[in-house]
């Protein structure tokens, strides 16, 4: 389970065996979690737990990260 970022109490992180879907990040704090789609367009898949700030803030930061994103899961995954 790679961790790609922390910040502000959320960890971002991805599975090792998820190379068989598209690139994606998953998130928690807590016994909160989701699921992000980074591209073709940023898009939550699902938020459990999250309040509507936090979900809000889970979102600035994956927009601000996209890029870091989508590089440590290509270079992790070696596509």
């Amino acid at each position: 389970m790679p961790t790609i970022l922390r910040t502000n109490g959320f960890r971002f992180f991805f599975y090792s065996n998820e190379n068989d879907e598209p690139a994606h990040v998953h998130v928690e704090k807590g016994n909160a979690e989701g699921k992000i789609w980074p591209a073709p367009t940023l898009a939550a898949v699902y938020f459990r737990g999250f309040g509507s700030n936090e979900q809000n803030d889970i979102m600035e930061i994956a927009s601000k990260n996209l890029d870091s994103f989508l590089i440590k899961w290509y270079e992790y995954f070696g596509k």
